[in-house]
């Protein structure tokens, strides 16, 4: 029986820092305390490429290396666009009490009594090394581009859970025999399989994901730990178990779930989990059809406790309604929040194209044009359009200020334009005519 730490999903970075580093240095102490004998990231230890001086590398070394003072360390390769190729080269070299062992190809390890790693030359060893305690096999990310290659893009999603079926069914013999001689069976791997469900609650149903809870099985390991999918999940079949770890911390709104790592206990014949819960951010998520509603959101505050939490609020609302929002009222209900983000989704105003009226040569002619394909009322448009023409726009301005206050006298011809124009009707000024075939 073995008893190991089982992380995932971590995601360095400069924007992740603060998350990540305080949910996993939580983890590493709580499985030094619990005494496990052995630790494994399943991919995607960082978040995206990252230089060596950069202050994610520098702690997560640290951790690792306190990490590596307990127990032995497996890192598994990940998904490319975390972990590009080589980024995990460097952590070879830490020191510790124990080495670092890096899983970046296809390949079997084994951890032998004096905490030792000895790796397969090929993709699996061809019989049991003496002295193991534990086997484990490691399936790094899948490079598609690579199968693509081989087999022709349209056929590459079926060809990469084809072959990986395949080789995981290659490694049962091997972990067949280990069982037979009471060594615990482990694989790692990183992708997706068939049916789980994304930390949003979304399922993974479709024919590109690299694994189905068959294929695992069929590589016959008593316990399969898996990264990628960043909600914890699992699948038992006969006393074998998978078991995604999910994401060390939250990354993002909505996520479900807790977040943690898994303890393991794993024998020869039998394999078990427990998952244990990190200090990861709450988030809070408020949404609205259209406008944001003060009372409302006092009244969650109220009663919701969003003291440290990361609060978001969105709405919809038509694109002449988006400076009502009061968005210093919303962050002043939230005062008490870690973070608040606001986020207003705008419904544009939609122009209709007015078909034909580019052909017409005078601006008379094209609002008749308008008015006929929007069944507008053309006469009143037509004498605002005789008044502006023929006069000046003082002269304009000053006749409707003397019509808005009362001024009495003779009303000029303007004025009678714009009177007549007006009609008694109100005019919209979204239906005004646009002088082009432009939306």
């Amino acid at each position: 029986m073995i008893r190991l730490a089982h992380f995932s999903d971590l995601h360095y970075a400069g924007a992740t820092l603060t998350e990540v580093d305080r949910c996993f240095s939580f983890a590493v102490d709580q499985a030094i305390a619990r005494g496990v004998d052995c630790a494994v990231i399943s991919g995607d230890s960082t978040d995206h490429a990252l230089e060596v001086h950069a202050p994610a590398v520098a702690a997560f070394a640290r951790v690792i290396r306190r990490l590596a003072d307990h127990c032995p360390v497996l890192i598994l390769q990940g998904t490319f666009s975390h972990e590009p190729p080589g980024t995990l080269n460097v952590f070879r070299l830490l020191g510790g009490r124990f080495r670092i062992h890096v899983a970046d190809r296809l390949q079997q390890v084994a951890l032998d009594q004096d905490g030792r790693w000895l790796e397969s030359e090929g993709w699996r060893f061809d019989q049991m090394p003496p002295g193991a305690r534990v086997l484990f096999s490691c399936v790094p990310t899948v490079n598609k581009a690579v199968v693509a290659a081989a087999v022709g893009a349209a056929e590459a999603a079926e060809a990469v859970g084809e072959r990986l079926t395949a080789l995981l069914r290659g490694f049962a013999p091997i972990n067949e025999a280990a069982r037979a001689a009471g060594v615990p069976t482990i694989g790692v791997s990183h992708g997706t399989v068939y049916g789980c469900v994304t930390e949003h609650g979304v399922p993974m149903a479709g024919f590109d994901h690299e694994f189905t809870t068959g294929s695992l099985f069929g590589a016959g390991a008593r316990a399969f730990l898996l990264g990628h999918i960043h909600k914890h999940q699992s699948w038992h079949q006969d006393g074998r178990v998978i078991a995604y770890a999910g994401s060390i911390g939250r990354l993002h709104y909505g996520e479900q779930g807790d977040k943690g790592f898994l303890i393991w206990n794993v024998g020869a014949a039998s394999a078990c989990f427990e998952l244990i819960a990190t200090p990861a951010k709450r988030t809070v998520e408020i949404a609205f059809e259209g406008m944001p509603k003060l009372e409302e959101l006092q009244q969650l505050a109220r009663t919701i406790d969003v003291t440290g939490a990361f609060v978001r609020v969105r709405w919809t609302v038509p694109e002449e309604d988006r400076h009502e929002v009061d968005r210093s009222a919303i962050q002043h209900v939230f005062g008490a929040a870690a973070e608040i983000k606001l986020e207003g989704r705008v419904i544009p105003v939609v122009r209709t194209r007015a078909a034909g009226i580019s052909n017409e040569a005078s601006i008379a002619a094209k609002i008749a044009v308008w008015a006929r394909l929007t069944e507008a009322r053309p006469k009143p448009l037509l004498a605002c359009l005789e008044a502006l023409q023929t006069h000046a726009p003082d002269e304009i301005a000053g006749t409707i200020i003397e019509c808005s206050t009362g001024a009495q006298g003779a009303i000029p011809a303007v004025a009678q334009a714009d009177t007549n124009a007006l009609g008694g009707e109100t005019i919209d000024a979204e239906r005004l005519p646009m002088f082009s075939d432009a939306p």
